[in-house]
């Protein structure tokens, strides 16, 4: 009986294999070139290494397979491509927005929250959420980001030269910083360990993922979840859970408290005509996302799971994205002096302007440090790759794709193109000359992707990584420690090196302070 059962396993399996790499699917994609498979399990050997060494696979057989190639694992194609036209034909499209089924790895976090849902839901979502970002409230963000910059900035202060490892210093400010103004809460009412263990249990739970990703016999939540791995997850889902169930709890308090006054008046994004009172250390007259989401739940639009959901999202999303941004820039600046005095004498003029202070309009006049941004962005891209799953055949760089194949856009490829970018591993920010972007493909550059999936907080990510990147380098001269030559990448949702990264801070001493200017923003 058993053997039975087992040839007629077999004989399912080779069946099924044949169907899907002979039938008109498979026939289409072995037309692509990529790197040779191993009998029914593909290249599922190649991946199933250290993050650190799938970073170097996914990078060679980009460029050698150049500029499209598959790969294939088990009864799964992946197809991924880098050049401009080919990404321009799915992330402009309205059709192609669903994500890959490897996002569901997702959902035991995030759940179905703006990152991972799709179709009705997704455009649902962003329809709530978009008012949050609109340039009005982001004004009424910058002053907490700027705060958050300067309690960044003192934190070095006193002790003369500072060595810091970057990641877990820079996030623990991004994380004050999304919460202060996407939850309206502070964390400094918080346990300031519970931050700490939300901060390592995220970054615990993209490891595990990415475990996931490439052992499809994981796929199975319950398999996964007898597994070492699937317990060490549901302790760190606890604790991110708990966290964000704690940030939600602390802004319903608050509304329950002022009879829901600040929310009155969100149909037109404005703010409240009401007294600046504070409550748990923040001024609630700015309205914050979770505002947004508390009252689609009041219109029952939203359920208290999907709040969660996109608390989730977006506190994840909005810390370490940015974290990592920063780090990238400043061991660019550390590395190319001559680029960091360039910045810092803008710095110290448009503080000078204001009183020695920052606020939103001195900001956007930071013209070269957003040029050194969106170049820091083009090597070091947010997010590397992006999953999509096409809904009907397209044609690509003229292969045919069929529908339900997994498509990876290599983002990170296509920023260091030299078909498109000259010299693409130099640091050169007047790339973002206004002059030199004319002529350039629309779709070379997409460090918040494009279309209808683009990022949403694509604006407020670039003011926080000013309002952070400003006040330190007015006070400190950068140098390096670790080289960017010897940083090790690895393979994540978000670029990460695979090891601690370190720069040094060396107080400068300035000894007039800048004169007051009565005429402030």
């Amino acid at each position: 009986m058993f053997i039975t059962i087992l040839l007629l396993s077999v004989f399912i399996l080779l069946g099924y294999h044949y169907y899907i790499h002979y039938g008109r699917n498979g026939r289409l994609l072995n037309l692509l070139p990529g790197p040779t498979g191993d009998p029914i399990i593909g290249n599922a050997f190649q991946f199933h290494v250290s993050a650190e060494k799938q970073w170097k696979l996914f990078c060679s057989l980009s460029d050698k397979y150049y500029p499209i190639c598959k790969v294939w694992m088990f009864f799964t194609y992946i197809v991924s491509i880098r050049h401009p036209n080919d990404l321009e034909m799915i992330l402009s499209s309205t059709k192609h927005i669903k994500t890959s089924r490897r996002y569901n790895l997702f959902h035991p976090w995030i759940g179905t929250g703006l990152f991972t849902s799709t179709g009705a839901k997704w455009h649902t979502r962003r329809k709530i959420l978009t008012p949050a970002f609109h340039f009005d409230i982001l004004k009424h963000f910058a002053s907490i980001l700027i705060k958050e910059g300067d309690c960044m900035t003192k934190s070095l202060k006193g002790g003369g030269t500072v060595v810091k490892d970057l990641v877990p210093f820079i996030s623990e400010h991004t994380l004050n910083a999304i919460c202060g103004t996407a939850m309206g809460i502070s964390l400094q009412k918080l346990n300031k360990f519970q931050s700490q263990q939300y901060r390592n249990a995220a970054h615990d739970i993209i490891e595990l993922i990415f475990y996931r990703a490439f052992r499809p016999w994981f796929y199975n939540d319950l398999l996964f979840s007898l597994s070492p791995q699937g317990r060490k997850q549901k302790k760190i889902l606890k604790i991110l859970h708990g966290f964000t169930e704690k940030v939600i709890m602390e802004r319903k308090l608050y509304h329950k408290r002022t009879n829901d006054r600040y929310l009155k008046n969100l149909d037109n994004h404005r703010e409240t005509e009401i007294d600046n009172v504070e409550v748990f250390g923040i001024e609630k007259k700015r309205l914050a996302l979770l505002d947004l989401l508390i009252a689609a739940s009041r219109d029952n639009l939203l359920t208290d799971l999907d709040i969660k959901d996109e608390v989730e999202t977006f506190m994840f999303g909005g810390h370490d994205t940015t974290a990592m941004s920063i780090t990238f820039a400043l061991l660019l600046l550390a590395e190319h002096k001559d680029i960091q005095e360039h910045v810092r004498v803008e710095v110290d003029t448009v503080m000078r302007e204001n009183g020695g202070k920052l606020n939103m309009r001195s900001l956007q006049k930071l013209s070269y440090l957003d040029r050194c941004l969106k170049e820091t962005l083009r090597l070091y891209t947010i997010a590397p790759f992006i999953m999509r799953k096409v809904e009907e055949d397209v044609k690509l760089h003229s292969y045919v794709i069929p529908a339900g194949t997994i498509l990876h856009l290599n983002i990170y490829g296509v920023h260091r193109d030299p078909n498109f970018w000259s010299n693409p591993e130099v640091f050169d920010p007047d790339r973002f000359l206004p002059e030199r972007i004319q002529n350039r493909h629309l779709y070379s550059y997409l460090p918040f992707s494009a279309g209808p999936r683009n990022c949403i907080g694509q604006r407020f990510g670039l003011l926080e990584l000013k309002a952070m990147i400003a006040p330190l380098v007015h006070n400190f001269y950068l140098e390096p420690v670790d080289y960017l030559k010897d940083i090790r990448l690895k393979a994540n949702i978000v670029i990460h090196p695979s090891h601690p990264v370190h720069i040094k801070f060396i107080p400068i001493n300035r000894e007039q302070p800048f004169k007051t200017n009565t005429d402030t923003i």
